[in-house]
C-alpha cells in the first residue's frame, strides 16, 4: 500500500527504513524517529513501512509532519496473494549465486561485491529468481535438498522444507520494494533484519548512500524472542550445558538467518551507528567495520521537562511507574513480583505499568493473573498509554526491569523530570545511572543498576531509595546535571544533519 504522491514525480532527501515501528507503533524508537523527522525540517522524507501481518497493526499512532512527503506500507508475512503452483525448471545459474552467498556466510566472510550485485539484480525478475521459481522450480527443489542433505542435523525434510520458504519468501517482496521505491537521495534504515536488508538492496542497485542506526541490536533482539518463541517445536531429548546446543536446529537456523542480514546491510552502510558503547562494540564482532561505526546518543530537550519538575510534589511519592511496551523483552513480571516485596515494607506503596497493551494480548493478560494471583490488585495498576509529562511528576521511581534495551529515552526523560531511576543493567543504563566518563560519573550515580529478572534485587533498590530522601534527591540532581550536559537533542540534529549533509552530498557529486 502506498500514501502520498506517485512514485515517478517524486523525490525526497531521505527514505527511512521502519520495521514494526513508526507511525504505527508507539515506543521509544517510534518516539526518535518521531524526533529525528521535527528535528530536521530542512530535509523531505519518505517513510517505508515493513510489518509482518496486517492485522498485528492497529491505527496510525502518528501525526505526519509536513516534510514527510510519502509513506507505504508493506506486510511481508502476508501470504494471501498465493498462487496456483506450476512446473517449471528455474535459472540454474542464478541459484548457483545463491548456493556461493550461502558459502559466504557460512564462513563468515564479506560476500564479494560482483556476488551482491548478481544476487540482488536477479532477486524476483524474470531471467533471475522469480518468487514462483523459489516456491516450485527443480533448482529450487534441489537446492533445499542438497542443503539439507549436507548441512541439516536433526529435524525432518518437510520441516525443514517449510522452514525455509517461510523464511525466505519476504525477500522478493523486499526486491520489489527496492526497484520501485520513490526516488530518494540516500536511505536510512532503522534497524538491520528485513529493514535493513531493503537498505542493502536499495544502495547496492540504485548506488545511493546507506546510513544504518541501531538503537537495540537487531540480531541480539531477535535471538532473544526466537530463543522462546513457543512456534517453533524443538526436540525433546535436547540437554546441554551450552545454551546454543539447547536450541533445536530450526530454532538456530532463524538466528543465523537474521545474523546473515545483518553481517549484509553492515557491509553496504556507512556510517553505522550506534547509541552507547556496548553496542558499537557487539557491531564490531558481529562483523561491522570499526571506521564506518559511530556512536550518537539518543537526546531529549530538557526545557519541556520544566513542568513536570516543577508539578512535583514536595514529598517522594509512593509510586514506582514502569513506562513501556506489556510485552515480553520488558519483562513485566519481575516489575509485578517486586512490588509483593516492596508493598511489605512500604504499605500504600503503588505500582503504575504505563504503555500500549495491544502488541501481545496473551503476555498482558499473563500479567495481569500474576497481579491477581500475588493479591496486589489495587496496588499494581495498567494505565495503559499516557501522556509521560503527566504521569513523571505522581511518581517517586522510574523502573526498567527489562531484558534487553538500548539507550531508553524513558530514562533521560525521568531524570529530565526530576525523577531518578531503577534498571536491569542491560544497554546503556549503567552508563545513564553511573556515568560514561569520569567527569561524568564525577556526577554521582542517578539511581540503581540490579541484576536482570531479579524481583527480590529490584525491591530492595527500590525500597532503599524511596525510603533515604538524601540518597533520592542526590540522584535527582545527578540525573538532571547528567541530561543537561550530554544528552540533548541539539547535540543529537547537529550529527544527524552531518550524516545527512555528507551523504546527500556526495550523492549529489556522483550524478
Amino acid at each position: 500500500m502506498r500514501i502520498g504522491k506517485q512514485p515517478e514525480s517524486l523525490k525526497a532527501d531521505v527514505t527511512l527504513l521502519l520495521e514494526g515501528t513508526y507511525p504505527f507503533i508507539r515506543g521509544g524508537v517510534s518516539s526518535w524517529v518521531h524526533q529525528i523527522i521535527t528535528g530536521l525540517p530542512e530535509y523531505t522524507f519518505s517513510l517505508v513501512f515493513l510489518g509482518g501481518d496486517p492485522s498485528h497493526y492497529g491505527p496510525q499512532q502518528y501525526e505526519l509532519p509536513d516534510n514527510v512527503v510519502h509513506l507505504e506500507c508493506h506486510y511481508i508475512m502476508d501470504v494471501r496473494n498465493e498462487r496456483k503452483p506450476r512446473p517449471r525448471k528455474g535459472n540454474r545459474a542464478a541459484f548457483q549465486d545463491q548456493r556461493a552467498l550461502h558459502d559466504q556466510f557460512r564462513k563468515g566472510e564479506a560476500v564479494p561485491a560482483n556476488l551482491l550485485h548478481d544476487v540482488f539484480g536477479q532477486l524476483g525478475v524474470r531471467g533471475g529468481i522469480t518468487r514462483d521459481d523459489f516456491l516450485y522450480s527443480e533448482e529450487s527443489w534441489s537446492m533445499i535438498d542438497e542443503s539439507y542433505r549436507k548441512f541439516c542435523t536433526e529435524p525432518s525434510f518437510v520441516d525443514y522444507f517449510w522452514t525455509i520458504r517461510i523464511m525466505h519468501a519476504p525477500l522478493f517482496q523486499l526486491a520489489e520494494i527496492a526497484r520501485t521505491l520513490p526516488k530518494t537521495g540516500m536511505v536510512h534504515a532503522i534497524s538491520t533484519g528485513y529493514a535493513g536488508l531493503l537498505g542493502a538492496m536499495v544502495s547496492q542497485q540504485r548506488n545511493v548512500p546507506f546510513a544504518l542506526s541501531e538503537h537495540g541490536i537487531y540480531t541480539k533482539e531477535r535471538k532473544i524472542d526466537l530463543s522462546q518463541a513457543d512456534w517453533i517445536q524443538d526436540p525433546s531429548d535436547l540437554v546441554s550445558a551450552n545454551i546454543n546446543d539447547q536450541l533445536g536446529y530450526i530454532r538456530q537456523l532463524w538466528i543465523r538467518f537474521f545474523e546473515a542480514l545483518g553481517r549484509l546491510a553492515y557491509q553496504q552502510a556507512e556510517p553505522i551507528v550506534s547509541l552507547y558503547q556496548g553496542n558499537r562494540e557487539r557491531q564490531l564482532a558481529d562483523g561491522a567495520e570499526q571506521n564506518r561505526t559511530r556512536i550518537i546518543p539518543n537526546g531529549i530537550d530538557p526545557v519541556k521537562f520544566e513542568a513536570a519538575r516543577s508539578a512535583r510534589p514536595e514529598g517522594i511519592p509512593r509510586v514506582l511507574g514502569l513506562v513501556g511496551r506489556v510485552v515480553p523483552i520488558k519483562d513485566i513480571k519481575t516489575f509485578i513480583r517486586s512490588m509483593r516485596s516492596v508493598c511489605e515494607v512500604i504499605p500504600d506503596a503503588e505500582g503504575w505499568i504505563v504503555g500500549p497493551e495491544e502488541e501481545d494480548p496473551t503476555y498482558v493478560a499473563e500479567c495481569k493473573e500474576l497481579v491477581q494471583s500475588l493479591e496486589l490488585e489495587g496496588r499494581v495498576r495498567f494505565l495503559g498509554f499516557q501522556n509521560v509529562n503527566d504521569i513523571l511528576p505522581q511518581l517517586g521511581l522510574m523502573v526498567l526491569t527489562s531484558i534487553s534495551e538500548a539507550l531508553p529515552l524513558v530514562i533521560l526523560e525521568a531524570h529530565a523530570a526530576g525523577l531518578p531511576c531503577l534498571a536491569t543493567d542491560v544497554g546503556a543504563c549503567r552508563e545513564l545511572l553511573e556515568g560514561m566518563s569520569e567527569e561524568d560519573c564525577a556526577l554521582g550515580a542517578s539511581g540503581s543498576i540490579v541484576p536482570i529478572a531479579d524481583p527480590e534485587a529490584t525491591a530492595r533498590e527500590a525500597i532503599r531509595l524511596l525510603l533515604d530522601e538524601d540518597l533520592w534527591h542526590r540522584a535527582q540532581q545527578a540525573g538532571l546535571e547528567r541530561v543537561q550536559r550530554y544528552y540533548t537533542l541539539e547535540s543529537m540534529f547537529g550529527a544527524y544533519r552531518d550524516i545527512y549533509t555528507t551523504g546527500l552530498d556526495a550523492q549529489q557529486g556522483a550524478s
